[in-house]
């Protein structure tokens, strides 16, 4: 099991970085997060290759994609699909949104309204989508990559803390350093290495992954680290709210799958600590004047930097 870790999440790493060039750690959070079952959000300036990352990962694992750009004219139904009278059937014909698919990208998904986000929230935490008192089952697996502009933000809609909850991690893939956008001048110069990719792992490997990353073992002194470093997110005369639970889970989750891309059949506390700012930090609001003095990452780096590491054998 261990090594199928390491091999599913090599494959799938290395077959992603003909297309993103120089962002390894950022393409094995998505992994985890898809691997734990859970969605993610990307915050980042236009052009990093934020869409291009999910249309790779989609091509990668041979599965289902489909995108929405939210803009303030959105609807609901635009994202779920709605029932549509057939003349020839006489009959109404489900017309299935975007969510019936593998994966999603949600791209500028602060520029729809409030009401065409929650549009979302069913589908992203229940796996079902409700239309005209009907229950259905998205794309099996379902993941969601929403995107979001930090720095142009005249005529958004901030997503709430509820919504701001359901991904699993929050990401940045940055822009590239020199090396790396010589690099990327180099493999474009010619041709679009998208359309040459072919995909490496299909989704029975992908359950499969999961199933056996949902196996890994976490040592009671892990669980207790781990509900010392949320606890820790709830204490202090500026945090107007730490993580909840769900929270806790998600980190829980997210250790496992990422100790099995490690190769590892249990969870170390180097695991937690790699994943504590992409999972915890978005969850965190600060009061009111707080925002300035210390961001939500920074809070929780002096939170992880501050609660001393368990010391025992991990692995029984």
């Amino acid at each position: 099991m261990v090594a199928d870790g390491r091999l599913f999440g090599g494959k799938i790493t290395e077959n992603i970085a003909k297309v993103i060039v120089g962002k390894e750690q950022t393409i094995r959070l998505l992994l985890t997060a898809l691997l734990a079952d859970g969605h993610v959000l990307l915050e980042d300036v236009p052009g990093t290759g934020k869409t291009k990352l999910a249309k790779t990962l989609a091509k990668t694992i041979q599965a289902d994609y489909a995108r929405i750009q939210f803009t303030p004219d959105l609807l609901p139904s635009d994202i779920t699909g709605l029932n549509v009278f057939h003349r020839q059937q006489n009959a109404f014909v489900l017309r299935k949104g975007p969510v019936f698919t593998n994966i999603l990208l949600a791209d500028e998904i602060n520029r729809a309204t409030p009401r065409t986000q929650a549009g979302l929230l069913e589908c992203m935490e229940e796996r079902q989508v409700t239309i005209d008192g009907e229950t259905y089952t998205p794309g099996c697996p379902f993941f969601v990559i929403a995107t979001q502009n930090p720095v142009e933000t005249a005529g958004t809609f901030p997503l709430p803390e509820a919504q701001l909850d359901r991904f699993m991690m929050k990401l940045s893939m940055g822009l590239p350093d020199r090396e790396e956008e010589l690099a990327i001048l180099e493999r474009y110069l010619d041709r679009e290495p998208l359309a040459d990719l072919t995909s490496v792992v299909t989704l029975e490997d992908l359950d499969k992954a999961r199933t056996e990353a949902g196996c890994v073992y976490v040592h009671p002194c892990i669980r207790e680290y781990m509900v010392e470093l949320v606890a820790a997110t709830r204490r202090g005369e500026d945090i107007l709210m730490g993580v909840s639970p769900r929270g806790s889970l998600c980190l829980l989750r997210c250790a496992k799958a990422y100790a099995y891309l490690e190769g590892r059949g249990y969870v170390i506390p180097d695991d937690v600590r790699a994943l504590a700012v992409p999972v915890l930090a978005h969850r965190i609001v600060m009061g009111f004047g707080a925002e300035g003095s210390v961001s939500t990452r920074e809070l929780v780096e002096q939170i992880v930097a501050s609660i001393p590491v368990p010391t025992e054998d991990f692995t029984k």
